[in-house]
């Protein structure tokens, strides 16, 4: 689902079913994205608890050059 939803198009995130519910495993790029995720999944799954693991990778460019022996 999260895969071929093109406003999610996320491949990188693993759902575990737990007893007491749905455990979301992985990295994203943003909180906002995280969040999304997690809006798509308890809207699919209404009445099953989710949990969220997704933790935030901090893309961003390099600050300064890297110098090479």
């Amino acid at each position: 689902m999260l895969a071929e939803d093109p406003a999610v198009a996320e491949q990188g995130i693993t759902v575990v079913r737990r007893e007491r519910g749905l455990v979301l495993y992985g990295e994203v790029e943003s909180p906002h994205r995280r969040e999304e995720i997690l809006r798509r999944v308890t809207e699919r799954f209404p009445d099953v608890p989710v949990t969220s693991d997704i933790g935030v990778i901090r893309a961003q460019a390099p600050s300064q050059a890297e110098e090479l022996p």
